[in-house]
């Protein structure tokens, strides 16, 4: 099978990928149902579903998984003897966060400058259709050449875990020889990377009580324990004066070997705002890649409209942490929730809810799956060798495929490179982008083929 007519039949599908994602970009999928309607994500799960069907899929199901969302699932067999390759996307999205702040409406495909905006263009949406494009061209020049299984998550941005309980609950379902995971991205835009580690997380809930209700600041101020003052200190001790994460036993000197982010690629990427500071001390890629981060996502409490002169009874906040390869998540919960305890000033009373975690990653990167995705990109990014990267986000399922296919290969691709801005508004793709992985991914199925004497 040649190159040529795969990256022809790609080109040529282009303007149909264009039209799909679109379609699929119109789904308000936000897997919160406090936030947006749960017929959204129904539907967007059901689009999915029927592509799959249309692509002579068999089997496909929409999979009730126990956090109360849905993954689609679909099986399209190979030639007799052929392995089989497992593809990962997720349909759910991010928030818009402030629908004022995106140049044109979120869930609306809009081509610009180029690119094609919309929430989840690049987080992932865009990766099912870079499942479809490379499955469609192998069709149209021979067939697959191995048996493909598709799941694509509902949930996943939650970091709730519903698919992993599916999975770990039906075994057998998702086993396969290799998996692609189509929700990282390249290093930088037109650089073939695949990603190799993943950092675990956790998102804890807090909640800090100091008095029965709110008083006048003017008549108990001074002496009353403000719950919000409280919130501040604790907060404030996740991080050392240059804000480097610190969590009491949580090691944070780990080194990253290999492939490097410069300081000045990272200000650009991050938009860090002129004469301000980086945080944290280390290599660029030592602290997204190789080291715990702990951010706060969110703060209850009044907001300055409106407020009253008032020493506060109650406030909370939710934080995330995000944990390194080769420390276990649980031990990692462990030793925030006794920091937290332990900083809690006053005596006042905490509260503590875990209600999202997940393991970090490491791939193999010998593995001969490695070695076929790299002949495959250099095809289809002519005059690239691939890189292999960290990523400082978590995908908690690698470790669950992990651990119930550990002969599995595992492989970590996408479009989600640093231009993308996902979870930001203004998310977006570029079609180019989508275009040469697409091909990577049609000849990387090829050449495993292959290695595998099929």
């Amino acid at each position: 099978m040649s190159p040529i007519p795969v990256a022809q039949t790609i080109a040529s599908l282009m303007p149909r990928a264009r039209q799909e994602l679109a379609e699929l970009v119109a789904f308000r999928s936000v897997a919160d149902f406090s936030q947006f309607p749960r017929s959204e994500s129904e539907a967007a799960a059901n689009w999915v579903a029927d592509s799959l069907r249309a692509e002579g899929f068999q089997d496909v199901a929409l999979l009730d998984t126990p956090d109360g969302t849905q993954s689609v699932y679909g099986y399209l067999p190979g030639p007799e003897g052929a392995p089989t390759v497992l593809l990962y996307a997720h349909y759910d999205v991010q928030p818009p966060l402030d629908d004022a702040a995106w140049i044109s409406p979120a869930f609306e495909l809009t081509e610009r400058n180029g690119r094609w905006y919309g929430r989840g263009a690049a987080d992932c949406k865009g990766g099912f259709i870079m499942h479809l494009l490379a499955l469609r061209a192998l069709k149209a020049d021979g067939g697959v050449p191995v048996g493909v299984k598709v799941i694509v998550e509902g949930s996943e941005e939650q970091g709730t875990g519903g698919l992993q309980q599916y999975a770990e609950a039906h075994p057998e379902l998702l086993a396969a020889d290799t998996i692609v995971i189509g929700d990282a991205g390249n290093f930088r835009l037109g650089l073939p990377t695949v990603t190799a580690t993943l950092r675990g997380m956790t998102l804890v809930k807090i909640k800090i009580d100091t008095l029965a209700g709110n008083l006048h600041s003017g008549m108990f101020g001074g002496v009353a324990p403000d719950a919000l003052a409280a919130l501040i200190r604790v907060l404030d001790s996740l991080r050392a004066e240059d804000g480097s994460t610190t969590v009491d036993g949580l090691a944070s000197d780990a080194v990253w070997e290999g492939l490097q982010y410069p300081e000045a690629e990272f200000r650009a990427d991050a938009k860090v705002l002129d004469g301000v500071g980086l945080i944290g001390e280390g290599t660029i890629a030592d602290r997204l890649w190789a080291r715990p981060a702990v951010t706060v996502l969110g703060i209850d409490c009044p907001p300055v409209v409106g407020a009253t002169p008032s020493v506060h009874a109650s406030a909370g906040a939710l934080i995330s942490l995000r944990v390194p390869p080769g420390v276990d998540t649980a031990e990692a919960i462990k030793l925030l929730e006794a920091h937290l305890v332990a900083h809690t000033p006053w005596q006042a009373r905490l509260e503590l809810e875990v209600v999202g975690q997940g393991q970090p990653f490491q791939a193999d990167t010998s593995s001969p799956a490695y070695a076929s995705m790299a002949a495959a990109m250099e095809v289809a990014y002519p005059g690239q060798e691939m890189q292999v990267s960290g990523m400082g986000g978590s995908i908690p399922l690698c470790n669950t495929l992990t651990s119930l296919y550990p002969q599995a290969e595992m492989l970590l691709i996408g479009l989600s490179e640093p231009e993308a801005q996902i979870h930001a508004v203004n998310e977006s793709v570029s079609p180019e982008e989508l275009e040469r992985l697409a091909v990577a991914e049609a000849l990387f199925l090829v050449n495993y083929a292959r290695s595998k004497g099929v």
